[in-house]
């Protein structure tokens, strides 16, 4: 009998997506094999300011980052799901299309993860899946158990034998990924200044030609992290 498919969650605001969450999407695939890996635009942040792009729009640019990437798809299940994003209850859809947690792998930057007692349903999220977290500038994974001492037990390199076992994991994987948030995105276009490199070059073209993030409010631009403010500081 073939192993069951390993499975890749990755949400956030995507707002836009950008090349560090490319970065972190390519280093959790080649580490853990991936068979597949869904990115999943959160609807609405639990105690966030609303996205600047709609709905639409996220969805539409984390489609043209991921083209011609192999067994990465962008998912609407966040987008379709009324009020707040949860990871708890994204994972229980997960749960109900057949995916055991032992094949899910959800994917969070070191950032994010380090408030990950603020999420809804903690600690009992941590069983409803395994987490791949990535090192994330100015947070190391490897700082994670100091930061997190009642999951350091939970937490672990990749191996074969982790990778076998018969309860969820945390695996830590230290990697560089490029240091860009959505929020400096957001302000550069504000400001009139170039993105390119930021994003995709066919993500850009569409924040042009839509005219996305053009002159909004300094105050309106808020902030983003890896696998965070999408539904994920608050679970």
């Amino acid at each position: 009998m073939p192993p069951a498919p390993r499975v890749g969650i990755f949400g956030g605001m995507f707002d836009p997506i950008h090349a560090g969450h490319l970065d972190v999407m390519a280093t959790v695939q080649a580490a853990l094999s991936l068979d597949q890996l869904f990115v999943l635009p959160a609807q609405t942040p639990p105690h966030r300011p609303p996205p600047m792009a709609s709905s639409y729009h996220r969805f539409a640019m984390a489609a043209l980052a991921l083209d011609g990437r192999s067994g990465w798809r962008v998912s609407d299940i966040e987008l379709m799901r009324a009020g707040a994003s949860y990871t708890s209850d994204t994972l229980r859809t997960f749960h109900d299309r057949g995916i055991t947690p032992l094949q899910l792998f959800f994917i969070a930057g070191a950032d994010a993860f380090q408030e990950i007692a603020t999420w809804k349903d903690y600690p009992g999220l941590l069983d409803a899946a395994h987490f791949a977290v990535v090192s994330r500038p100015r947070v190391d994974v490897r700082e994670l158990g100091r930061r997190l001492p009642a999951l350091a037990a939970r937490m672990c390199k990749v191996s074969d034998e982790a990778l076998t076992a018969r309860s969820t994991m945390i695996f830590l994987i230290d990697a560089i990924t490029r240091d860009v948030s959505s929020s400096a995105i957001r302000q550069a276009r504000q400001r009139g200044a170039s993105i390119m490199g930021l994003v995709p070059a066919a993500v850009e073209r569409h924040i042009e030609q839509h005219a996305l993030y053009e002159d909004l409010p300094v105050a309106l631009t808020g902030t983003s992290s890896i696998g965070g403010p999408a539904g994920r500081l608050h679970g």
